[in-house]
Formats: C-alpha cells, structure tokens, sequence
C-alpha cells in the first residue's frame, strides 16, 4: 500500500472516477467535490478517454467548487479502457505522480465507465470484443495495476447493472455466460443461440455487468486488509450516455423521451428506475458512508444491500474468469 507523501498534498485524498464527465460518474464527482462530512477534502480524478469532454467536466466542476467556497479539487487524467497501453500509461502516471507527492494518497477508485453496443461487434485496440473490453478487461487491467499504491482505507466501487439478474424483469435480456476467453471474443453462450444483432449487442452488455459482479466477488477476497470492493448497481437512468452506440431512434427515445417520464416508468415498469442526481448521490455514498467501512464484496441497489443473481455467487465462474483475465491483459505474464 501507498504511504502518505509529506507534501501539501497530504491535506487531500484523491478518488479516481472512469467516465467521470458525464452522467453518473460527474454526479458522483460533485457529490465527492460538495462532501462535508469532516474528513480530508478530494482531489477527484475525471479519467476519460475524450480529453476535451474530459476538460468540460472539470471546468464546471470546478465552477462548483469555487461557488462554495470548497477547498476540494478536481483535475482530468486521459485514460482509454479500450487500450491495455492507455490503461498502462495511465496507471504509470499515477504511480510517478503519487511518489514525488504531486498527486494526494488515492483512498477511492470508481469503476463507471462503461458502453452497451448496438447491433455491430466492434473491437477494442488489442482485439477483444468492445463490450466486455471495455466494461470488464479494462476496469480489471487497471484496479489491478493501482491497488498496490492505494493508501488505507481504500474503498472500491464497481457500477454493475439489475440487467444482470432474471429475477429484475428488467426488459433486457439475461446474460449468456460462456467461457471467458470466448466472451472476449464477442461469442456468447447458447442462450444467444437465436439472437438477432440488436439483442446480442444487449446481451453483450447485461453478461458484461455478470463479469462485473463475478470481478467484485473475487477481488474481495484477495485484497489486503482495509481495502474494500463493493458492486453497485445504479437502476435504469435514461438520459445518460450509456446508449450513445445504439441505433439513432433508440438514442432519442433514450435521451429525450424517457428522462421526462420516469415517474411514470416507475409505476408502470419497475421502480429501480432513477435521475443521474439520484444514483450518483447514491455512487458516491459507496465511498463516503461510515457504515460501510469494512463491507466488502456485497451488492447494492442504490444505497440498499441486496443479494444480485443466484448465478452470480457461482465461485467456480468468477475464479475462472480471474485467471482468464490475468491472461488476458497480459498480467500472467507479469507475475511468471
């Protein structure tokens, strides 16, 4: 673990946010930015792929801060989950950053970013299929290369998704688990058997959300004592930028039609559905709550702990794909 580097920094603790420009990830920043619960104020760290979205967010971000007179900060970092190489570098930069004290000891990190995939499989840069790429390789390469300069208490939120488990009734197909190697290449399970592009790119993503989860149960019995990882799953928020790959009359119901009837959707559908404001209140919660210090590899529907899937606690699939993933990213070799 990272001891704390005697500097300036020291009066702040920095937390980590993927896909921290918009949507839920920036809500979970401003809720991190505004905390007033005692402690040291963040540094919260937007890593995004777009460095232009990325600047955007910090600058009103930082608007924010200034208006309440906070002595919180936040800054934008590149990182790609696409690219073990970004991912790498970006990891790298932390660690140069955190040893000549420029960077605040990092005692938060918020796996958020994450795509669901229209009817198209596309790749990522080092050739596995985007969704599981991005949603799981990326997210597993990077807390594995930063959980060793993480200083204590850390705590470690993993955004999952109800999409994951049958029971939901979500509307979204459930998840076709096959072999680890297999799903990053984009082949799913025989449930996908019949499935037609645009569903298989849903599928991809709700059995994206499964490895998720699968991650979270594993990592949490392998990290060091006052570290914690926990799943969350922030319901259905219309509005945010998770359809921005689905076809364009699906992205403007998404975008312009459901935000303005979400009380509706929750009588008529299920009630797990909610605002960006709501579920990032929530996201950020995972990190500032005192109750949850030392609660780890659990499952939280907003701020509620509730049990995910009955697949979902199958030992012998998530020790599987942990040592898929090792392989994967390369991270194998490493420790050879």
């Amino acid at each position: 673990m990272q001891d704390t580097p005697a500097s300036s920094s020291a009066t702040l603790r920095t937390a980590i946010i993927t896909g921290g420009n918009t949507g839920l990830g920036y809500i979970c920043a401003s809720n991190l930015l505004h905390d007033a619960s005692g402690g040291s104020p963040w540094n919260v760290v937007i890593a995004c792929r777009d460095p232009e979205r990325a600047q955007d967010a910090v600058k009103r971000l930082r608007q924010e801060v200034n208006a309440a007179g906070s002595s919180a900060m936040v800054e934008a970092m590149r990182l790609d989950l696409a690219s073990f190489k970004s991912v790498r570098d970006f990891t790298e930069e932390i660690g140069r950053r955190l040893d000549t004290g420029e960077l605040a000891p990092v005692h938060a990190l918020v796996c958020n970013a994450g795509i669901q995939r229209g009817a198209t499989k596309t790749f990522t840069v080092d050739g596995f299929e985007r969704t599981f790429g991005v949603n799981h390789l990326g997210h597993f390469l990077l807390v594995n290369l930063l959980v060793p300069r993480l200083a204590l208490p850390a705590r470690i939120a993993v955004v999952a998704s109800g999409t994951h488990d049958p029971a939901q009734k979500t509307g979204m197909p459930v998840p076709a688990w096959n072999d680890p190697t297999a799903l990053a290449k984009g082949d799913l399970g025989p449930l996908a058997a019949q499935d037609s592009p645009t569903k298989i790119g849903q599928r991809c993503y709700t059995t994206s959300k499964l490895a998720n989860i699968y991650f979270s149960h594993e990592l949490a019995s392998r990290l060091p004592a006052g570290v914690t990882v926990n799943a969350f799953d922030p319901g259905m928020m219309p509005g945010t930028g998770l359809a921005r790959e689905a076809a364009a009359p699906l992205r403007f119901v998404w975008n312009h039609v459901l935000p303005r009837v979400i009380p509706l959707l929750r009588r008529m559908l299920f009630t797990n559905i909610h605002t960006p404001a709501e579920s990032g209140a929530a996201l950020a919660q995972m990190l500032l709550n005192p109750a949850l210090e030392g609660t780890s590899g659990k499952y939280f529907e907003g701020s509620r702990q509730i049990r995910s899937s009955e697949e979902s606690y199958d030992k012998g699939r998530s020790q599987r794909l942990w040592q898929d993933s090792l392989a994967l990213t390369g991270l194998a070799d490493a420790a050879a």
